[in-house]
């Protein structure tokens, strides 16, 4: 059974991977009609429903008797984090396709590392610097038909743009508050209570009669929203349990890859709700450099050693 963990935990980062590709897709569908408070407001009272009956069945509720006056504010830093990084994140689909967001989102994870780094006093290795240069120029590349606009007017691409950024510096918020949390609780426990806060905190902007607008095909999508949270970050978080975090890492930075491709396939079958990915032959490479970049941060120095 011990072998098997590690090809379980390869599968469980794979799903993961899968489902955050295919849910830009899914959201520029549902934010048609719904907006972006009341979509993010959906998938955590899902998810806070679905983990919270989860972690009771487990008798692995938190308890927050005591957190301590830092501890909660720390929790709410985090919920604040991720709530901004769901909302933003649903806005940029406003002005972008999917696979753009999916790429510029790469910069969540490797930002939580450089101010991982500086924040809890840890090395970074000459393997994650390499990786962090790859990424930046990744994007250069990835942008090279938009770099002039981008940066010299503020149109409805560049809005997209900051607001995806912004989604990714928002998240790195959160991955930094989650990090000191683990001293006390969970992964899930501290899933639970952050989904229940962001809850609480959008219900006053969110608009839940807005779902009787929604067509069967924007309902579908909503719903496919509501459970790829408790699907997605389920396996992350198991897999995190199975596998080396490193591993989940390089498995997971395949997403925007996965993005790219249910898009394409997406647009075959369905040229009047998804439009097909506009990259040049330099779009795609930078793609795959983001995407190289991100591996090397998480693995790269597997393969240093391998070289020695």
């Amino acid at each position: 059974m011990r072998d098997r963990g590690p090809m379980i935990g390869f599968f469980l980062a794979l799903t993961t991977a899968v489902f955050w590709g295919a849910l830009p897709i899914a959201m520029k569908q549902a934010v048609e009609v719904m907006d972006p408070f009341t979509i993010v407001w959906y998938r955590f009272i899902t998810a806070s429903v679905g983990l919270g009956l989860l972690l009771g069945w487990k008798k692995q509720l938190p308890s927050v008797s005591n957190i301590g006056r830092v501890g909660g504010l720390i929790l709410l830093v985090a919920s604040l984090g991720l709530a901004g990084n769901f909302v933003l994140f649903n806005r940029s689909l406003q002005y972008l396709n999917p696979p753009v967001v999916q790429v510029i989102i790469q910069l969540a994870p490797v930002g939580l590392l450089v101010t991982s780094a500086w924040v809890f006093k840890e090395k970074l290795a000459k393997h994650q610097i390499i990786g962090v240069s790859c990424l930046l120029g990744g994007l250069l590349l990835f942008f090279n038909e938009r770099l002039i606009e981008l940066f010299t007017s503020f149109s409805g691409y560049t809005l997209g743009v900051s607001l995806a950024v912004a989604a990714a510096v928002v998240w790195v918020v959160y991955g930094l508050a989650q990090k000191w949390l683990l001293r006390q609780f969970t992964s899930a426990q501290i899933l639970l209570m952050i989904y229940v806060i962001c809850a609480l905190i959008l219900t006053p902007m969110a608009q839940p009669e807005q779902i009787f607008a929604m067509d069967d095909r924007q309902l579908a999508m909503l719903m496919f929203c509501c459970i790829n949270t408790l699907v997605g970050y389920g396996a992350f978080a198991e897999a995190m349990s199975r596998w080396q975090a490193s591993q989940v890492s390089a498995v997971i930075t395949l997403t925007p890859l996965f993005t790219i491709l249910f898009v394409d396939l997406a647009s075959l079958a369905c040229p009047q709700y998804v439009a097909a990915v506009t990259l040049n032959i330099w779009g795609y490479l930078g793609a795959m450099v983001v995407v190289s970049g991100a591996i090397c941060c998480a693995i790269g120095h597997k393969f240093i050693r391998q070289h020695k």
